[in-house]
């Protein structure tokens, strides 16, 4: 090689320089220039505010914020055009070549870009009208004060600071609104078609959820103004009075029967009213079991009414029969039957409830059982009409049971006065009080084989204790009494002889 190539090869390399001194200044101006766009965009849209208009009610707790973003943006993607038209003027095409594609893909979505800004400003403009409006709007009918009335706010600062987050609310509806066009017309597809579907669905609920609201609040009205009707009505004819003096209600002040019925009316409105708007809501995974278990209840409504008219009834009918059988004993002196049978003393401690007025209770809880019975027939409550109708049937024997240990009672004291009497010897007390006793166990006994109780063992014990009894007094009699049973016998042959 001689000098003359080894200078040609030189000038290719020395010729390059004045393009590279070229392109670098190209570089570093076409930085300069894109920092000071990026920046002045900044300013520009500092001025204007935008960040605090669109994002206000996020706080401060952002690094960045849009105008600085915007500003960056703007920056950087002047920047990639300085380092294309760098790569280019070096003729470094396969570095410049991606970033001419990045830049015609970046330039291609610019107007899309634009019609999104375009439509996302005009969602902004028609959200913050909105806003205004309503804000407006609750300040003439005084939305605040109203809140407060209605005890849905505590005061007029929460008043206020509920209004205001509606007002937000309706501002983002509308801006959620918009938010499928702004992701269609960035032809973001994978994102817009769903979200769509979603909004669209979420949309088209809206006016069945605002029907339904409002036929509960139109039947809420409806229902409420029936009963303070019916209430006014029944306070007027006395109803009140009634349920005291049939034993319904104690206090009046408290609790009083027209207002219990007028409440009862209020329920039975407000149930088909809530069954009308599950069926506009259309959700039948909720609304058709509550529908189903509404419309159970209302067909039961008509079975309840006759069910507590019939309560009501056996308590009046049971008040009455207590008072007369209290009155029919008392004038029968049936309170001093244990004196006549002869259990306690002549003369006893007055207690609360005489015997006479238990045995009225007792005669009211039956009758006001049997009218239970028929209530929960009638409500269709099967296994307790099972346990009452259990109870009811068992009434009989245990009163069977009570009458024959009251006549066992009564006859063995009887037969106890009876042998004193008669028998006028030493062993007349002995005699009276094993025959009072023989009868007491033959009625307990008795009383326990009705009722019932183990008849199997009630039986054997019975059977038992006679028998031994039996055996006994014949041992005592046979061995202990030999000489006592050969006196008295002789005696009893002499006198047949003489006959």
């Amino acid at each position: 090689m001689n000098v003359k190539d080894m200078l040609a090869g030189w000038y290719i390399y020395t010729d390059q320089i004045p393009r590279l001194i070229l392109a670098l200044v190209v570089l570093v101006a076409g930085w300069l220039i894109a920092k000071g766009i990026g920046k002045a965009v900044t300013s520009l849209l500092k001025k204007t505010s935008l960040d605090d208009k669109l994002f206000s009610s996020f706080g401060n707790t952002r690094r960045y914020s849009s105008e600085t973003i915007i500003g960056k943006i703007v920056y950087y993607t002047l920047l990639v055009v300085v380092f294309i038209i760098f790569f280019n003027m070096l003729n470094l095409s396969l570095i410049a070549s991606p970033l001419v594609n990045m830049m015609s893909t970046i330039t291609g979505a610019i107007p899309h870009l634009i019609k999104a800004a375009l439509i996302l400003l005009f969602a902004w403009v028609v959200a913050y009208l909105l806003r205004l409006l309503f804000k407006k709007a609750a300040s003439m009918l005084h939305l605040e004060s109203r809140l407060v009335k209605w005890k849905m706010a505590e005061n007029e600062v929460n008043a206020h600071y509920s209004v205001e987050r509606i007002a937000q609310g309706v501002f983002y509806f509308v801006l959620l609104l918009f938010l499928p066009g702004v992701l269609g017309a960035l032809q973001i597809e994978g994102i817009s078609g769903p979200f769509t579907h979603a909004l669209t669905s979420m949309v088209a609920f809206i006016p069945k959820l605002f029907a339904a609201a409002l036929i509960v609040f139109i039947g809420w009205l409806i229902a409420k103004l029936v009963r303070d009707i019916l209430t006014n009505f029944l306070k007027s004819l006395g109803a009140d009075s009634l349920g005291q003096r049939f034993g319904v209600m104690k206090n009046q002040e408290d609790t009083n029967l027209s207002s219990i019925i007028g409440n009862i009316v209020f329920i039975f409105i407000l149930i088909p009213t809530i069954i009308t708007a599950l069926e506009k809501l259309d959700l039948k995974g909720i609304s058709e079991p509550a529908i189903a278990m509404l419309n159970h209840i209302l067909t039961l409504i008509p079975n309840i009414v006759v069910a507590i008219i019939l309560m009501l009834v056996g308590i009046w009918l049971g008040k009455w029969i207590e008072k007369m059988v209290v009155q029919m004993l008392w004038r029968l002196r049936f309170d001093s039957i244990f004196q006549q049978i002869g259990i306690g003393s002549a003369a006893q401690e007055k207690s609360k409830y005489s015997l006479s007025q238990v045995v009225g209770l007792l005669v009211k809880i039956v009758v006001v059982l049997l009218f239970a019975v028929e209530a929960l027939q009638i409500v269709h409550l099967d296994f307790l009409v099972t346990l009452a109708t259990g109870v009811i049937a068992y009434l009989p024997m245990l009163l069977a049971a009570i009458l024959i240990l009251g006549v066992g009672l009564y006859l063995g004291h009887l037969i106890e006065r009876v042998l004193q009497n008669v028998i006028k010897n030493n062993y007349s007390r002995t005699l009276a009080a094993i025959a009072k006793y023989t009868i007491f166990a033959i009625a307990v006994f008795m009383a326990l084989d009705q009722l019932g109780v183990a008849h199997s063992i009630v039986n054997a014990a019975f059977i038992l204790v006679l028998g031994g009894l039996a055996l006994a007094f014949g041992l005592a009699f046979g061995l202990g009494g030999k000489a006592f049973a050969a006196k008295y016998l002789e005696k009893l042959d002499d006198k047949l002889d003489k006959k």
